[in-house]
C-alpha cells in the first residue's frame, strides 16, 4: 500500500511540473518592447479618502519615472502632477485639467506612451484616453506587473506573478462579454454546455487560478522543509528588509562577501527570497535573507501574490530595516516599511527587535543621526560594518537566548563530546600539562543549565558576549 502511495504522489508530481511549465507561459500580452518616450501623469487627490497616506505627490511621480526608467529602452520625455477630487472617475481629472493634459500630450509628437500613476485603469477609461491622446496607455498594475515578470527567475516568483495576472483577466473576460453584448443584444451559451461565454471563460480562470495555488503550495512546504533544517542547525535567520533600491543586496554582499551576489540601480532587481551566509566577530554563521523590495502603493493584488514569499521574514531571529539615508524622501519610506511589517502580523518580540540602518551615509554631506539606536553604515565603500556586525550578533545573542563562554573541559571526560554534541564549538585550547582544555562555546541558556547540572565541577567564564537578559 506504502509503495502505491508513493507511486500516486509521483505521478502527482510529475502532474504538477506539466502544469507549471503551462501556468508560467505569461497569459497577458506584455508591454511593448523597443524604444518608448514616455510621458509620466500622476494624479494628486488633494483631500479625502483617496488622498495617499504616508507620502507625497513629489515622492509618488518619482517613483513613477524611476519604474519607468527601470524597463529597458524606455525613457521619461515628460512628467506632470495634476489635481482631482477624484481618481476613481472615468476621465479621472476635471473638464479642465484633462483638456490641459490632452493639449500637452498632442503637442509632444515625440511621445509614444502614457503612463497614468494610478494602481489600474478600467478597460473603458484606458480606451477612453488611448483614443484622445493617440497613443498607448499604461497603469501601475501593468507596468510594475511587467517589471516583475523580466525579473522573476525561480519557477515560485513566475508563478506569483501568473497568480498576479489572474484579477486582470477576470476584468478582461467581463469586458469582452460586455462588447459581445452591446453588439449582439445578449449573452451567448456555448452549445450544448448551458453555459454562457462569460461563464466558461471565468471558470477556466478559477481552475487556472486553483492550479497556481496548488503549485505554489507544495513550493511552500518544500520552503518551510528549508526553514526546519535551517532551525536544526541553529543557524540564526536575518531577513533584511527596506524600501526598493536602498541597498539591501548591496549590503549583504559586503557582510557576507558572497561574489554571487550582483546587485543592480534598479527598482525590484530581487524578487526571490535568497538565504547567503556569512560570520558575525564570534565566528557564529548567520544567514542573511534578502527579501522583495517596498514601494509605496504597490498594487494590492502583487502584494497577496508575493505574500507566501514573505512568511520566510516571520521565522527570522533579527530583521534588519535597510534605509537609503541619502534619500530626500527616507523618512516617508521608512514609515511604509513599517506600515507593511506591522501587517504581516509577525511576532511582537521581532518587531521590537528591528534594527534599523542607514545605508548610503557616504552620499550625505556631514551625516549626523537625529533618531536613536541606529547605525550608520555605507555598504558600498565597507563603512560601519563592523560596528553593525557587533550590533547583529548581540540583538542575535538576546533573540536567540545565547551566550557566548569559555568552559573549562577534562579532556579525559566525556564533556567535550558533550559540547560538541549540543552547542557550538568555536575554539579550542588544549593545556598538554594537565590534560585540559579552554573550550569557547556558543550555547543557549537552557543547554548550558543541563551542561552545568551534569558537569557541576566544570568552570564556565564569560567572554564578554553574553546574552543582555
Amino acid at each position: 500500500e506504502e509503495e502505491e502511495e508513493d507511486d500516486d504522489e509521483e505521478e502527482e508530481d510529475e502532474e504538477l511540473e506539466v502544469e507549471d511549465a503551462q501556468l508560467l507561459e505569461p497569459a497577458l500580452p506584455p508591454l511593448p518592447l523597443g524604444m518608448q518616450k514616455v510621458f509620466v501623469v500622476h494624479p494628486a487627490v488633494k483631500w479625502g479618502p483617496g488622498k495617499a497616506r504616508l507620502t507625497t505627490a513629489e515622492l509618488q511621480l518619482a517613483e513613477a519615472v524611476a519604474l519607468i526608467n527601470t524597463i529597458q529602452d524606455w525613457t521619461v520625455v515628460d512628467k506632470i502632477i495634476l489635481s482631482t477630487k477624484n481618481a476613481d472617475q472615468l476621465f479621472i481629472f476635471g473638464k479642465g485639467n484633462f483638456q490641459l493634459l490632452t493639449d500637452r500630450i498632442i503637442d509632444s509628437p515625440h511621445v509614444s506612451a502614457v503612463f497614468v500613476n494610478v494602481e489600474r485603469l478600467s478597460l473603458r477609461t484606458k480606451k477612453e484616453f488611448e483614443d484622445a491622446w493617440g497613443v498607448e496607455v499604461f497603469d501601475r498594475y501593468s507596468v510594475v506587473l511587467h517589471i516583475f515578470r523580466r525579473n522573476a527567475q525561480t519557477k515560485e516568483a513566475k508563478l506569483q506573478i501568473a497568480l498576479a495576472e489572474i484579477p486582470i483577466l477576470r476584468a478582461n473576460v467581463r469586458n469582452e462579454v460586455d462588447q459581445m453584448d452591446q453588439q449582439r443584444g445578449g449573452s451567448r451559451y456555448i452549445m450544448g454546455s448551458g453555459e454562457t461565454f462569460m461563464e466558461v471563460q471565468l471558470r477556466l480562470l478559477k481552475e487556472k487560478e486553483l492550479k497556481i495555488r496548488r503549485a505554489l503550495e507544495k513550493l511552500k512546504q518544500k520552503r518551510s522543509l528549508l526553514r526546519r533544517q535551517r532551525k536544526k542547525r541553529e543557524f540564526p535567520i536575518i531577513s533584511v528588509m527596506g524600501y526598493t533600491n536602498c541597498g539591501k543586496t548591496t549590503l549583504i554582499k559586503a557582510l557576507t562577501g558572497d561574489s554571487g551576489l550582483q546587485p543592480q540601480d534598479r527598482l525590484f532587481a530581487t524578487l526571490d527570497i535568497t538565504a547567503h551566509a556569512g560570520f558575525l566577530p564570534s565566528r557564529l554563521t548567520v544567514l542573511y535573507v534578502d527579501t522583495i523590495g517596498f514601494l509605496s502603493q504597490l498594487p494590492h493584488d502583487l502584494i497577496a501574490s508575493f505574500s507566501a514569499t514573505l512568511e520566510d521574514v516571520a521565522c527570522s531571529d533579527i530583521i534588519v530595516h535597510v534605509r537609503d539615508i541619502s534619500h530626500p524622501e527616507t523618512s516617508l519610506q521608512k514609515e511604509s516599511v513599517l506600515s507593511v511589517l506591522r501587517n504581516l502580523s509577525l511576532p511582537t518580540q521581532l518587531l521590537e527587535s528591528i534594527l534599523e540602518v542607514h545605508n548610503k551615509v557616504d552620499l550625505v554631506d556631514s551625516y549626523h543621526s537625529t533618531e536613536p539606536d541606529t547605525i550608520a553604515v555605507s555598504a558600498l565603500l565597507g563603512y560601519g560594518l563592523d560596528n553593525l556586525k557587533e550590533e547583529i550578533e548581540r540583538a542575535v545573542l538576546k533573540r536567540t537566548g545565547k551566550n557566548i563562554l569559555t568552559i573549562q573541559v577534562n579532556l579525559s571526560g566525556p564533556q567535550l563530546s558533550w559540547l560538541y554534541k549540543e552547542a557550538t564549538v568555536l575554539e579550542m585550547d588544549v593545556n598538554p600539562e594537565d590534560g585540559t582544555a579552554s573550550v569557547e562555546v556558543i550555547i543557549s541558556n537552557s543547554v548550558l543549565g543541563r551542561y552545568k547540572r551534569q558537569f557541576p565541577l566544570s568552570r564556565c567564564s564569560s567572554m564578554g558576549k553574553k546574552n543582555p537578559d
